[in-house]
């Protein structure tokens, strides 16, 4: 199957799966997500299993493949043939008992209550696949992978509708095909899938997603040029829906590195268990941990000490108020080196003040191995910040040679913010003072398009091969890039900035002295005229005061 009209048929599930959710009344809604995430993610676990049984080299593959109708077969298995084909699948392979398979739901879809019998199946399966498929939260809870979903219809009367609705969504559909294809073709599916529940309307710890061609960038300036690496560390303590990592991973080899993450949301760490699954990285799902990663890190070594990665990569939020642990944070000096923002005396969640990022920033360094790399997106105005927390990070990362490059972004970049961000990329091996920073202004770069009712930009794929191709090189490019060493950038005040190392450009025209002395003489006439008028306005104004009177009436 072309992988357009692959696309083109996944997408159209999706779709389907949406408007079943809308005809319910659940468009939009808190529980949307979940339903339409977990009822892919079921068609998804039941068409690999069926593959993986009918690939596997066991006593039952001819059995299985052979069949007309695999999971038809599957249904005559007895619970000792059952068990006995476990043993021969991987790990990463979900398992499902044949009751669980969609066939055998979908064939029981006529019968009344069904709806119990698809939340139940969900939940045996989730059971069932408990140790590998689960994420966990700070406090060592799992999460499991499926539940209750027909619940979120309050009519009683429509659930059973509802529930034969959505199988019906997904029977038609085979991922079979899919399960070859790689990260290109599932981080499009998998943006789409989330796109309508990843925003800022989410509440507090609201998600923001970082477009793929940003996460693409980061990755590739991250990697040595035609290295290859084995057993990499990638940890994300921010990670969204972990489109940052995904696009890392891809970049080294997803066979050839373990993912790490935190995330203070549990709808971010349900979306990120899904991303990891579709893209064949199930064994990283043990390091997914949903909590609050500046309070209580969960990633540490044996000696309490925060663990160390190899890269570290992070889009955090900008601005999050946390007055309430704040004061625990500015007592751990030695992790906040830097400082953290002063608390607020009151709270807005729709205007929050404290630059939360700081600590974000920190905290990546902190995580970093002594050969460690390092990527975070910020506001651009932190890279020329003067005073604050913002200042002593500034210091600390020229001063101790950890940045080795910054990419200004272009505006509306983001989906969910008008703010200007850069991407600070950190080395923590060891370098001298006349080495180079490479500091680019991509700014001016992309192309401007719409997305529902917000003017957005992205780049285009010659302008990431610039932005890649300059700073593996350290290029410098008129009004575009600058390398730069750290004596130079302490020199200009610790400014990250690109642009305040442009030369002046000088524009010399070739006028006559005849015409340099009119053009002189136009412009003392001018100011000539300028200067009287000034005059006769002072001398109005100190006119009108004269004929002021006091009346006790009158408050000045």
């Amino acid at each position: 199957m072309a992988d357009t009209e692959l696309n083109a048929k996944t997408i159209a599930l999706i779709d389907s799966l949406k408007t079943t959710t809308g005809e319910y009344g659940l468009a939009n809604g808190g529980s949307e997500y979940r339903i339409i995430t977990e009822i892919f993610l079921y068609k998804f676990f039941n068409d690999k299993f069926g593959y993986e049984a009918k690939l596997i080299d066991s006593p039952y593959k001819d059995r299985l493949s052979k069949a007309p109708k695999w999971d038809a077969e599957y249904d005559t298995f007895n619970e000792d043939e059952v068990e006995d084909l476990f043993t021969y699948l991987p790990g990463n392979v979900p398992r499902l008992k044949p009751h669980q398979t969609l066939a055998h739901l979908y064939n029981a879809s006529g019968n009344g209550d069904f709806s119990t019998l698809l939340d139940s199946t969900l939940i045996e399966i989730s059971s069932l696949n408990s140790e590998t498929f689960s994420v966990t939260t700070s406090g060592k809870t799992k999460v499991q992978i499926f539940s209750a979903i027909t619940t979120e219809v309050k009519d009683t009367t429509k659930r059973d509708n509802f529930a034969r609705s959505l199988m019906s969504a997904v029977a038609s559909f085979n991922f079979e095909s899919v399960f070859n294809e790689k990260y290109d073709f599932f981080s499009g599916i998998f943006q789409y899938l989330i796109k309508d529940y990843n925003n800022a309307g989410g509440g507090k710890y609201a998600e923001y997603y970082t477009p793929r061609e940003i996460a693409t960038v980061m990755a590739m300036l991250l990697l040595e040029d035609n290295k290859e690496y084995k057993g990499a560390t990638c940890y994300d303590p921010s990670a969204g829906t972990g489109t940052l990592l995904m696009a890392l991973a891809h970049q080294i080899g997803e066979d050839r590195c373990s993912i790490y993450s935190q995330d203070i949301s549990d709808k971010s760490s349900e979306m990120l268990r899904l991303n990891l699954i579709l893209n064949n990285l199930v064994g990283s799902l043990p390091n997914v941990v949903q909590g609050n990663t500046l309070l209580e890190p969960f990633h540490k070594e044996t000696d309490g000490t925060l663990k160390k990665f190899d890269f570290v990569v992070s889009n955090p939020p900008f601005k999050l108020d946390f007055p309430e642990y704040q004061e625990k944070l500015a007592s751990d000096g030695v992790r906040f080196w830097a400082g953290v923002p002063n608390k607020v005396k009151n709270v807005d969640p729709n205007k929050p003040k404290m630059a939360i990022y700081t600590c974000f920033i920190q905290h990546v360094i902190n995580s970093l191995k002594s050969t460690g790399r390092g990527a975070i997106v910020v506001p651009t105005g932190f890279i020329t910040a003067k005073s604050g927390v913002e200042k002593n990070i500034l210091q600390r990362i020229v001063d101790d040679h950890i940045i080795f490059g910054v990419v200004s972004m272009p505006s509306n970049v983001f989906a969910t913010t008008g703010t200007n961000v850069s991407v600070l990329f950190f080395d923590r091996t060891e370098k001298k003072d006349d080495d180079k920073v490479i500091l680019i202004d991509a700014s001016k770069l992309g192309e401007e398009y719409k997305e529902g009712n917000n003017q957005k930009r992205r780049l285009r794929p010659e302008e990431i091969e610039k932005i890649v191709k300059t700073f593996r090189n350290k290029e410098t490019v008129e009004d575009f890039s600058v390398a730069i060493t750290y004596d130079a950038i302490k020199e200009k005040g610790y400014s990250l900035s690109a642009g305040q190392y442009f030369d002046i450009k000088i524009d010399y025209v070739d006028i006559t002295q005849e015409e340099f002395n009119e053009r002189i003489a136009e412009k003392k006439e001018t100011l000539k005229n300028l200067f009287a008028e000034s005059a006769d306005l002072g001398s109005a104004i100190l006119k009108d005061l004269d004929t002021l009177e006091f009346h006790e009436y009158v408050k000045i």
